[in-house]
């Protein structure tokens, strides 16, 4: 073990030539990052993961309550012990032969048993309101975090001048503001690795992962060789879109359709200016350039740069379908279907419709109408 810990921590990897472990220990003059600081993360984000549980629960709730948001789901599908039975241990989304035996066997038409397993599926959906709730806790958490990191950055010279982020590299004090923006950050997604599994399920739930794994990595690295001044810079511009996307989408679930528009398309503009405009020319150009001017290259270097670059391509995936959503906002006057958004409906008429062996004539529609699918997370930090 010990041999495998000094093989992780060698020093030719993670700090420049020259400089060692001994050269960042803490002094009575200068506080460096250390990688054990790490660990406060896990409690703090158990605390944020609790915290989100009283927000959702005593603030968010009666909030959604008093705009007229219902608890209602989905309409429930009639109780039948043979489809139940199918729906729970052989499969969600029967075939055509196996539509047609259940239609034999229960003397229902095809559709009508279509019918009952989209609205069964429907039925572990969440609710708008609980929609609303995960939406108004990411909204408060996401602006106070870039109200903060602002607040933080202005009083930085590296904000103004990035190459401040690399001169006397890597003695560069750590701060208390900077200390507890990394760990609140951290904390955050550590928390939102969690939760991702108990909240609302997407299509890109397997990319949310790998973002949410990139950016702890990416926090976590930077942080143990003392990368942090570019580091807050990429977290604060990936947070700058997520509070008008959070924003929208509780638009969206309170039926301000027009709000909602002109907040998502605020929002697309905000996202695509500092993801395809500004994290590349000003971030991707301080670490890639002019760090290699002023400190020049070594392993971690390559590997915090090749990180950021993932994290870019999952920008420009992310971008795709922002720009695709908000060319519908325009030409359609509002928004129409998330192609991240994964949750089935149907007409009010279909779904109403008894079973029985004549099919009516109404139309499905799968997926959401209207804003419904405003599902975007926020594509986050070094985030998200």
């Amino acid at each position: 073990m010990a041999g495998i810990l000094a093989w992780f921590w060698n020093e030719r990897f993670w700090l420049p030539h020259n400089v060692t472990w001994a050269d960042l220990k803490n002094t009575d003059e200068a506080t460096f990052p250390q990688a054990e600081d790490l660990y406060l993360a896990f409690p703090l984000a158990f605390c944020i993961f609790m915290v989100r549980l009283i927000f959702e629960r005593f603030i968010a709730k009666p909030c959604a309550i008093a705009l007229n948001i219902q608890a209602n789901g989905p309409q429930i599908a009639q109780p039948n012990a043979i489809l139940e039975k199918v729906f729970n241990a052989i499969t969600k989304h029967p075939d055509e032969k196996r539509l047609e035996g259940l239609s034999k066997q229960l003397d229902w038409d095809v559709r009508s048993i279509q019918r009952w397993f989209r609205q069964r599926r429907n039925q572990e959906k969440p609710s708008t309101l609980t929609r609303f709730c995960e939406s108004m806790w990411k909204f408060s958490f996401s602006l106070y975090v870039f109200s903060y990191g602002v607040r933080f950055l202005k009083q930085t010279p590296w904000l103004w001048n990035t190459r401040h982020c690399w001169y006397n590299y890597p003695y560069q004090p750590l701060t208390a503001d900077l200390h507890y923006y990394y760990i609140l950050e951290l904390s955050f997604y550590w928390s939102l690795m969690v939760s991702q599994f108990t909240d609302i399920k997407r299509k890109d739930f397997g990319i949310m992962f790998l973002h949410h794994l990139a950016t702890i990595f990416l926090i976590t690295f930077s942080y143990v060789n003392n990368m942090a001044r570019v580091g807050t810079l990429v977290l604060c511009l990936h947070d700058s879109a997520d509070v008008l996307l959070e924003a929208a989408k509780m638009a969206n679930y309170t039926k301000f359709q027009k709000m909602c528009d002109l907040l998502f398309v605020m929002f697309a503009m905000v996202f695509v200016t500092t993801r395809l405009g500004l994290f590349p020319l000003w971030v991707l150009n301080t670490t890639l350039f002019e760090s290699w001017e002023i400190v020049g290259p070594f392993p971690s270097w390559w590997v915090f740069n090749l990180l950021l670059l993932l994290l870019q391509g999952l920008n420009c995936f992310w971008s795709y379908l922002v720009v695709k959503i908000a060319c519908k906002a325009v030409s359609k006057g509002k928004v129409s279907k998330d192609d991240r958004s994964d949750i089935e409906s149907s007409s009010d008429d279909e779904d109403s419709e008894p079973p029985g062996k004549k099919p009516h004539t109404s139309t499905t529609t799968n997926g959401t109408s209207g804003t419904n699918g405003y599902l975007l997370t926020g594509p986050c930090s070094m985030d998200d």
